[in-house]
C-alpha cells in the first residue's frame, strides 16, 4: 500500500494541458487578420467542435462555460447565430477537405430539441460534405435531457459516440452537486442509443466531489459495470470557486483529501483494470478492444481539448460561443460572451477574440508535453530528428526540475518513459517543460490542484 501522504507535497496548481500553451496564455495580441489568412491556408484534413452552451440548471461541480436557461427563444436564438456563423466560416475556409471527427459539446447538447438538432446538423453537413466513412462523430449527454426523437436524430446523421455524465451514483453527493440522476435513468438513456446501434459509449465520473469516500465511489464504479461502457473518464474534480461561483456553495471540510483522492485513482486503475480496462492517458480508461488502447500501444493516442483521440493530425475549428480552435502552428477562442459573438457575427465577422500564434520553442514543447500527457512517454531521439535539436542540452533547466520526479520515471538517452506510480502525477512531470509555468508563482490561482 502506497503512503499517499507523502504524495500531499506534489499537490499544485498545474495545467490539465488539453492545450500547450494554455489557454491563460491566449491573448490579443493574436489578430483576426492573421487568423483569417491561417484558416484560409490550411489544408489538413478537419474537426468541428460545436460548443451549445445551455443547461436548464447548475450543477455545482461543473467548470464548463455554460448559460443557464430555461427560455426556448434563447436556444433558438443561439441556432440561428451559429448557422449564420457556419455562413461566415464557409466562406473562408476550405470545405471540400475530409471531415475526421465532429463533436458537440456544451452545456447540454440535448437540452436542444430532436428538430433544433437536425436543423444544425443539415446545416453542418450542407457544408462540409466531405465526411470520412470513418469519421468520429460525437456527442456529449446529460441523461436527464435525452428522448427516443433526440436518439433517432443522432443516430439518423451518423453519430458513433456517445459521451454520458455520470460523476457519482452516491445520492448523498448527487444532492450536494445538485444533479439527482438516479441509476436507472442512466441506464434507460444507455438503452436508447444502445437500441439504435451506438457501438461506443463513454462515461464520465468525478473523483474529489463532496462527501466521497473510497467506499462510496467504488459502489459507483460496481454500477458502472453494470452498464458496461466502452470508455470511461475518471476526471479529477478542479475546485476553482474563485473562478466558477457555483462552486462557493460547497463547504470545502466536505471535500476528500489529496490522499484519499490519490486512494481512489489508484483503486479506479486497479479496479477497472480486473474488470476489462486500461487506463488510457490521464483521467481515461478503455477496453482493451477499443482503439484508444491500439493507439496508446503503438504509441499514436493523441490529446486536443476534446479528450483522446486517434484522429491526430486535423485542423480543429471551434463553432459557437467560447469554441477553441487549434492548427499546426495557432490556437484561436472565440468570444465568451454572448453580446460579443452576436455583434461579431452581425458585422459579418467570425467571433474571433483571442489566441496564440506558436514559437518554435511553443511547439517543440507542446510535442513533448502532449507526448507524456497522452502516450506516458516520449521518444527523444524522435524529437531530436523532429525538430533538429540536441535534446538534452535543449532541455537542460527541464531536466533538473523533473529529478524531484525520478522515481516515478525511468530515462535512457533514447526516450522517458513514465511508470506505474508516476502515471498519478502526469500533470507534475508535463509541467517540468512548461516554460509558462515557470513565470507563474504558486500563489496565483490560476490552476486547479493536480493531487
Amino acid at each position: 500500500m502506497r503512503n499517499y501522504k507523502a504524495f500531499v507535497k506534489y499537490s499544485k496548481a498545474g495545467p490539465r494541458y488539453t492545450s500547450y500553451p494554455t489557454a491563460v496564455e491566449f491573448n490579443t495580441d493574436f489578430k483576426y487578420t492573421e487568423y483569417l489568412e491561417i484558416l484560409k491556408q490550411q489544408n489538413r484534413s478537419l474537426s468541428l467542435y460545436f460548443h451549445l452552451p445551455f443547461c436548464r440548471s447548475a450543477c455545482y461541480f461543473c467548470g464548463c462555460n455554460v448559460i443557464y436557461t430555461a427560455k426556448e427563444e434563447s436556444k433558438e436564438r443561439y441556432l440561428n447565430y451559429i448557422l449564420r456563423e457556419l455562413d461566415i466560416l464557409s466562406s473562408i475556409v476550405n470545405t471540400k477537405r475530409e471531415v475526421v471527427q465532429m463533436h458537440f459539446g456544451g452545456g447540454t447538447p440535448t437540452f436542444f430539441s430532436a428538430k433544433q438538432l437536425e436543423k444544425l446538423i443539415l446545416k453542418i453537413k450542407s457544408i462540409f460534405e466531405n465526411f470520412t466513412l470513418d469519421a468520429e462523430i460525437s456527442c456529449e449527454i446529460d441523461p436527464r435531457f435525452l428522448n427516443e426523437e433526440q436518439a433517432d436524430v443522432l443516430t439518423k446523421y451518423g453519430f458513433n459516440r456517445i459521451s454520458f455524465g455520470v460523476q457519482d451514483f452516491y445520492e448523498k453527493v448527487q444532492k450536494e452537486i445538485h444533479r439527482i440522476q438516479p441509476f436507472d435513468l442512466t441506464k434507460n438513456a444507455l438503452k436508447l442509443v444502445r437500441d439504435r446501434g451506438i457501438k461506443s459509449v463513454n462515461m464520465d465520473l468525478i473523483y474529489g466531489l463532496p462527501y466521497q469516500t473510497l467506499e462510496s465511489f467504488t459502489q459507483t464504479l460496481e454500477k458502472i459495470l453494470i452498464l458496461n461502457p466502452d470508455r470511461l473518464a475518471i476526471f479529477n474534480y478542479a475546485h476553482v470557486p474563485w473562478l466558477k461561483k457555483n462552486m462557493r456553495k460547497f463547504d470545502e471540510n466536505t471535500l476528500p483529501s489529496p490522499d484519499i483522492k490519490l486512494q481512489i485513482l489508484e483503486f479506479c486503475e486497479k479496479f477497472l483494470s480486473q474488470n476489462g480496462y486500461k487506463m488510457i492517458g490521464m483521467d481515461h480508461f478503455a477496453k482493451e478492444e477499443d482503439e484508444l488502447f491500439k493507439a496508446l500501444e503503438n504509441g499514436t493516442l493523441h490529446r486536443n481539448f476534446q479528450g483522446y483521440t486517434t484522429k491526430g493530425g486535423a485542423d480543429l475549428i471551434g463553432i459557437g460561443l467560447t469554441s477553441i480552435g487549434e492548427g499546426k502552428k495557432h490556437y484561436a477562442q472565440n468570444f465568451k460572451d454572448m453580446l460579443s459573438y452576436e455583434k461579431a457575427i452581425d458585422d459579418g465577422r467570425l467571433p474571433f477574440e483571442r489566441g496564440v500564434k506558436l514559437t518554435f520553442d511553443d511547439e517543440l514543447r507542446k510535442y513533448v508535453i502532449m507526448n507524456l500527457m497522452a502516450n506516458f512517454r516520449l521518444d527523444i531521439k524522435k524529437v531530436e530528428e523532429e525538430f533538429n535539436i540536441k535534446f538534452k542540452e535543449y532541455f537542460k533547466e527541464d531536466l533538473k526540475a523533473l529529478k524531484e520526479y525520478e522515481d516515478f520515471l525511468n530515462i535512457s538517452e533514447n526516450d522517458i518513459k513514465v511508470n506505474e506510480t508516476g502515471v498519478l502525477l502526469i500533470r507534475n512531470i508535463a509541467m517540468c517543460f512548461d516554460a509558462y509555468m515557470k513565470n507563474i508563482s504558486e500563489e496565483k490561482k490560476v490552476f486547479s490542484k493536480t493531487v
